[in-house]
């Protein structure tokens, strides 16, 4: 079973960055296209932005030019470079497999103050 454990959030003032991280247990990290998802209080789960095993990228286009993800297959490990932090990406951010997902982990919580 694969366990993701995400680490990296705090509160930090509009314009500033952080790094997250997600650590994946097991399983065939290498082969997978893996994202950043997040969910903002009262709203569902949107998804953020997602690399694949050639490490093509794709964002969604309300972090795009903002956020950088990457990944080091040796340490079965997803980033998420964050600049340019705004109020509105204030959320749980949580890292999962991209299309078909493993369980949740616990996420880590980004906020922004203005």
């Amino acid at each position: 079973q694969v366990q993701l454990v995400e680490s990296g959030g705090g509160l930090v003032q509009a314009g500033g960055s952080l790094r997250l991280s997600c650590a994946a247990s097991g399983s065939t990290f290498s082969s997978n296209t893996m994202g950043w998802y997040r969910q903002a209080p009262g709203k569902q789960r949107e998804w953020v932005a997602r690399i694949y095993s050639s490490s093509r990228t794709n964002y969604a286009d309300s972090v795009l030019g903002r956020f950088t993800i990457s990944r080091d297959n040796a340490k079965n490990t997803v980033y998420l470079q964050m600049n340019s932090l705004k109020p509105e990406d204030t959320a749980v951010y949580y890292c999962n497999r991209w299309p078909t997902t493993y369980p949740w982990g616990q996420g880590t919580q980004v906020t922004v103050s203005s």
